[in-house]
């Protein structure tokens, strides 16, 4: 039996110094996705912990089929949506034709991980949330509409908002880039 899955059951045991390993194993990776879907540090934190609270919980409802990274991600990303539901509420957008426009490309943009991950941060909280299910956790505007509670065009009219608004942010970037090395 490997190592994490007898962490596992320790865990689902109750153990808590194979609780404290665990979180310890996992907490910085999952700080990075509670980030994600929070507005700021002290949000995420609170995520993070209501998290692995909700996992020490259901940890025995673990079945070891496929990751355990996964499964418990998957429960980050929830705790993060239940608050951002309660929070905020999603406005039904109908106009999609002026996002249907062709998109430009950034091809030669060097943009560092960090500066990326604070332009998705400074979006408005539901850009920034239905961007992170669609680009990373890969899911498609359907499932979106369905987490959020949303329609479909909804979905998709905030993800291209999203597009534009981080576009447009990356250019101005660029051209204080440009301005500062000039």
């Amino acid at each position: 039996m490997n190592d994490l899955t007898v962490l596992i059951k320790e865990c689902a045991a109750g153990k808590a110094s194979a609780q404290a390993r665990l979180y310890g194993l996992f907490a910085p990776k999952m700080f990075g996705v509670c980030m994600r879907y929070s507005k700021d540090q002290t949000e995420a934190e609170d995520n993070l912990q209501e998290g692995f609270i909700k996992v020490f919980q259901k940890i025995d409802s673990f079945r070891h089929q496929g990751s355990f990274e996964g499964w418990m991600r998957r429960i980050m990303v929830n705790i993060s949506l239940e608050k951002f539901r309660k929070k905020h509420t999603m406005y039904p957008v109908e106009d999609m034709e002026k996002f249907d426009s062709a998109e430009e490309e950034f091809s030669d943009v060097e943009l560092s991980t960090k500066d990326l991950m604070k332009l998705i941060q400074e979006l408005p909280p539901r850009y920034r949330m239905v961007f992170n299910l669609y680009v990373f956790e890969s899911m498609n505007h359907k499932e979106i509409a369905k987490e959020l509670a949303i329609s479909e065009g909804t979905s998709k009219s905030n993800l291209a908002r999203a597009r534009m608004i981080l576009k447009d942010r990356i250019k101005n970037e660029l051209i204080d880039a440009e301005n500062y090395t000039a």
